[in-house]
C-alpha cells in the first residue's frame, strides 16, 4: 500500500468535516423551510372563515345602529303589507339583509312560534315575518300585524371576543292602534367580509307573567 503523508490525511479530514457541514446546514435549512411552509398552511375553514367575515372588531355602535336598521326594517315590511305591495319580497331582502343564512348556521327562537320553535332555515324565518306557509301553520306574519315603531332597550351589550358580539334587553313594538307590546331579546352578531353587521342568532319571548 503507498503510504499517505501527513499533509495529505489532514486535508482529506478537513475536506471531509466541510462536506460534512455542509451537509448539515443544508438539511437543517430544508427543515427550517418545511416547518415555515407548515405554520402558513391555513385549513379550509379558515380559508372559508376569511372569505365570508371581516377581521374587523364590532362596536357597540355597530350594534346600536343594525337594531335600528331591524326596527325599521319590520316597521318597512309592515307598511308595504299595507300598501298593498310585494311584503314577500320586502321581507325576503329584509332576511338576506340581516340575517347570516348564507353565512352558517343561524339559531332563531321567534316570540310567537310554540309548535315549531326554532327557525333554522331561511324560509322558516320568513314563514314567521309573513305567515301564508302551510309548512308553519301557527305563523300569521309577525310583521304584517303592522307595527309602526320598534324601540331597543339594551341592559348590555358584549363584545370583547372581538369577531362576535351578544346583545340583550327589551324591545318595544308600536302597532297602529296605539298599543306598545314589551319583549325580551338576545340577539348576537358577526361581520361580513363587506363590514355589515349579521344576526345569527336571536331569541325573544314575552316577559313572565305570573298565573
Amino acid at each position: 500500500m503507498r503510504n499517505i503523508k501527513l499533509p495529505s490525511l489532514v486535508a482529506l479530514s478537513l475536506t471531509s468535516v466541510f462536506l460534512t457541514g455542509c451537509a448539515t446546514a443544508q438539511s437543517q435549512q430544508l427543515q427550517n423551510e418545511a416547518s415555515k411552509v407548515a405554520s402558513q398552511a391555513v385549513s379550509p375553514a379558515a380559508v372559508d372563515n376569511q372569505l365570508l367575515y371581516s377581521d374587523v372588531c364590532i362596536s357597540e355602535r355597530e350594534v346600536v345602529e343594525a337594531q335600528k336598521m331591524w326596527g325599521d326594517g319590520i316597521v318597512r315590511i309592515g307598511s308595504v303589507f299595507s300598501a298593498k305591495g310585494d311584503y314577500k319580497t320586502e321581507a325576503a331582502d329584509f332576511i338576506q339583509d340581516m340575517y347570516g343564512y348564507d353565512l352558517s348556521s343561524v339559531l332563531f327562537k321567534p316570540t310567537l312560534a310554540a309548535k315549531v320553535q326554532f327557525r333554522s332555515s331561511f324560509d322558516a324565518a320568513l314563514s314567521y315575518f309573513v305567515g301564508d306557509n302551510a309548512s308553519y301553520s301557527e305563523d300569521k306574519g309577525f310583521a304584517i300585524k303592522p307595527y309602526t315603531n320598534v324601540k331597543f332597550e339594551n341592559v348590555g351589550i358584549i363584545n370583547n371576543s372581538c369577531s362576535m358580539a351578544v346583545a340583550m334587553g327589551n324591545y318595544y313594538f308600536s302597532d297602529t292602534k296605539g298599543g306598545e307590546t314589551k319583549v325580551e331579546y338576545t340577539f348576537a352578531y358577526v361581520k361580513d367580509k363587506s363590514g355589515k353587521l349579521r344576526i345569527v342568532a336571536h331569541q325573544s319571548s314575552l316577559p313572565y307573567s305570573p298565573s
